[in-house]
């Protein structure tokens, strides 16, 4: 399955080629990438808890601290495709080396930063090493690994994805407890550092044969609209969805991505080519793949909300108390359980009866003993268990429509489609929370802080509370709603293309 040259597998040693049967240090080789992306997704969470130690220590404002989470989201999520395509082009290995040197360079400067300036811009480096390593790991992974295997070492990818979201806030709490807030950044270095020695040792180079040129107005194209689309979708809530900002942002992302399609289907060597959407495959898996993190995504954004200010609990036993759910996805994936079950399924039986798992888990969130944790102990369990199966069964849905030699630009479009999912998710339920609270509790302004401290005694206060929680029901169901359809509309798509492929 090596995309290498016959000059380059002639320069390589003999423990590194190809292998239909996979390469012979795959296993390691997975654990070495799933390194790489743990660093990556620790620090899509662990920021969050450090807020108010950087208001105190660098007196962030509150503009501030958001383009201190922003600026690695936003350059992330602009370079995701062009990412994918240079290590296409480059070579895999090589991109992987060089995100891990940025990622680890910008954690350091994050971790000395004296100013705000300083840290955002430390952030926006990482934003691109983050890129370049959440694209190339699968990218690799799809070389090392068999069509057999590929399915179980995409669900453990999926699991250790899970597991850096859920220890995120846990490892923060943590550091922040014993050291100052540079330390959540500095705990990189470590890491990045083992898996830089690890990936030059192990890793085998692979890159597309063809040699395509560089598409770099395709580049420039979607990297401004993919950052202008996020950009607005962060945006939205606290500005507005009918603000001159949101609504000139969403227009520039519009007309630059119809622009960025319109260049690709001309051009002779494109980043992504058009014909992929017309591949039933693709299209059902990107469309689930949206649909399941906008669901997902959004429905957890709220639920922490929910356990803090209407349960009670300290951030840390919040994020005690979602962990469930990261555990379920790491103990069905890590024991290969979740791809015994997708083979026997199929996989569009498996993305659809996966996502209705999830749905049915975000409902019984919403409505079981909504005002304890057992309905959301076993909403959690639920969502676990769907997403388990669904996820790795999405992402090898996308990954094998694509040929092996643009794998790259599959990496990178699977993380397109979640950073979208997911921000869209978090925009949109929670503008419905808000709109549904202000509309039961008129004084709140949309701010369930603000309503509290004006509530005036116990009955009140429990007006608001139980006004947030109807906002919140109305929202994760919504999310459920969202999550069922996308499983409905891929597990169909799937289901068609399966029998395409057999006339």
């Amino acid at each position: 399955m090596t995309t290498s040259s016959p000059e380059q597998a002639a320069a390589q040693p003999p423990q590194q080629p190809p292998a239909p049967g996979g390469h012979p240090q795959r296993w390691l080789i997975l654990g070495v990438l799933c390194l790489a992306v743990l660093t990556v997704v620790l620090d899509n969470t662990v920021l969050n808890v450090a807020i108010p130690s950087l208001t105190r220590e660098l007196d962030a404002s509150t503009s501030d601290i958001q383009w201190m989470i922003n600026a690695y989201s936003l350059v992330q999520s602009g370079l995701l495709l062009t990412a994918g395509s240079a290590a296409d082009r480059y070579g895999r290995k090589k991109m992987l080396a060089v995100g891990l040197v940025l990622f680890g360079t910008g954690s350091l400067v994050a971790g000395l930063a004296g100013s705000t300036g300083q840290l955002i811009a430390a952030r926006a480096g990482m934003g691109v090493g983050g890129a370049l390593l959440m694209t190339t790991v699968l990218a690799v992974a799809i070389q090392i690994f068999t069509p057999e295997e590929q399915p179980k070492a995409i669900g453990i990818w999926a699991a250790v994805n899970s597991l850096g979201f859920a220890a995120g806030p846990l490892l923060g709490g943590f550091l922040l407890d014993h050291f100052w807030w540079g330390a959540i950044f500095l705990v990189n270095l470590p890491v990045a550092a083992l898996a830089l020695v690890a990936v030059v040792t192990l890793v085998p180079e692979s890159k597309n044969p063809r040699g395509d040129r560089p598409d770099i107005p395709g580049a420039v194209l979607s990297t401004i609209g993919m950052a202008a689309l996020v950009f607005a979708i962060i945006s939205g809530p606290e500005h507005g969805w009918t603000s001159g900002r949101v609504l000139l942002t969403a227009a520039v992302a519009v007309v630059v991505l119809a622009a960025f399609a319109q260049w690709e289907r001309r051009v002779p060597y494109p980043m992504i080519d058009m014909h992929f959407f017309r591949d039933r495959r693709f299209t059902g898996a990107v469309s689930g793949g949206v649909l399941i993190t906008f669901g997902m995504g959004g429905s957890l954004f709220l639920l922490t909300q929910h356990m803090q200010f209407v349960l009670g609990y300290e951030p840390l036993e919040a994020g005690l108390r979602t962990a469930p759910l990261a555990l379920m996805i790491v103990a069905l994936n890590f024991t290969g359980v979740a791809a015994k079950w997708a083979a026997r399924l199929g996989t569009p039986r498996a993305i659809g009866l996966g996502m209705l798992v999830m749905a049915a888990g975000l409902a019984s969130v919403a409505t079981v003993a909504p005002g304890g944790y057992t309905g959301t102990l076993l909403g959690l369990v639920l969502i676990g268990t769907g997403a388990a199966v669904a996820s790795p069964a999405m992402s090898h849905a996308i990954m094998s429509a694509i040929p092996p030699e643009k794998a790259g630009v599959g990496g990178g479009i699977n993380g397109t489609v979640a950073e979208f999912g997911t921000g869209l998710g978090v925009a949109v339920l929670g503008a419905l929370l808000n709109a549904r609270f202000a509309a039961l509790i008129p004084m709140a302004a949309a701010s369930l802080p603000m309503a509290l401290a004006q509530a005036d005694g116990a009955a009140e206060r429990g007006r608001v509370l139980d006004a947030f929680s109807s906002g919140l029901e109305t929202s994760l169901l919504v999310g459920a709603s969202a999550v069922l359809l996308g499983g409905l509309v891929a597990g169909a798509l799937l289901r068609r293309a399966e029998r395409a492929d057999k006339t």
